[in-house]
């Protein structure tokens, strides 16, 4: 339960999915003169180094980040928060998702992060220092439930676990739609992997059913290595911004040019 470690998958396409359409969404929300709240179930350490050996060993980042940067105009708001961390942290840093949205948002905002692996969650707390965040070690589903709806009430919800615990593709629908009954305003992001045994297209198929509001987006990719399972990246989102479909079928058209 607490073996996963992002390390070793940072900056892979799946990151390059989930993370640029999240940059997309705060970026769009942040156009309103209006303060929001972030939330994270699984936060991770936010700030990774694709010069790792971890990072190298798998190649992950290699086949991602490393090679698809060039998708992504100067201005985009992905290529905005990737560059400011490496300005910061050298060049081959990798921002996850805690110090994406940290340097998107304002200070004005709410950002509540949690992580409940012990060393991940210390250096999520060391790598947050610079930013206004609160950092709780715990489960990050119960941590979600105990402070939603949050203050502001406007704002985005991320949950991205590893789904190591393989009971997550049968309990994750009813956390999502407890959720939204309890914050119905607030924008829900789950993120999921699509492996070759295909174990996501059940829960996926309860969500449709549980929010038949929701989006889901899926996009395709070859295997970083051979007999690699993850040959794609999943979101399924919850009062969904307005032009989201649009920039996520952009992005997937990208996707598309490496099958």
């Amino acid at each position: 339960m607490l073996s996963y470690q992002h390390l070793y998958h940072a900056g892979n396409l799946a990151d390059v999915h989930k993370h640029a359409m999240l940059a997309w969404m705060l970026a769009y929300l942040t156009r309103k003169d209006k303060p929001l709240s972030y939330l994270e179930t699984h936060a991770g350490r936010a700030l990774y180094d694709l010069g790792a050996d971890e990072a190298i060993k798998t190649g992950e980042a290699a086949q991602g980040i490393e090679k698809v940067a060039g998708w992504f105009a100067e201005d985009h708001p992905y290529a905005q928060a990737l560059a400011k961390v490496r300005a910061a942290h050298g060049a081959r840093a990798y921002p996850g998702s805690p110090l994406l949205a940290a340097e998107l948002l304002r200070f004005e905002d709410s950002l509540t992060l949690a992580e409940l692996h012990p060393q991940e969650c210390a250096a999520l707390t060391t790598a947050m220092a610079p930013y206004p965040a609160t950092v709780v070690q715990r489960d990050g589903f119960a941590e979600a439930l105990s402070r939603t709806p949050p203050d502001p009430r406007r704002g985005l919800l991320l949950c991205d676990p590893s789904f190591e615990v393989k009971t997550d593709y049968q309990t994750i629908p009813d956390f999502l739609a407890k959720l939204h009954r309890r914050w119905n305003v607030g924008i829900l992001v789950l993120w999921y992997p699509v492996l070759t045994s295909a174990p996501h297209k059940p829960m996926v198929q309860a969500l449709q059913a549980a929010i038949p509001t929701g989006l889901t987006h899926e996009v395709g990719f070859p295997p970083a290595r051979e007999g690699h399972g993850m040959i794609g990246s999943g979101l399924f989102v919850v009062n969904a911004p307005y032009g989201f479909a649009e920039e996520a079928a952009a992005l997937g058209q990208k996707f598309a040019q490496l099958r």
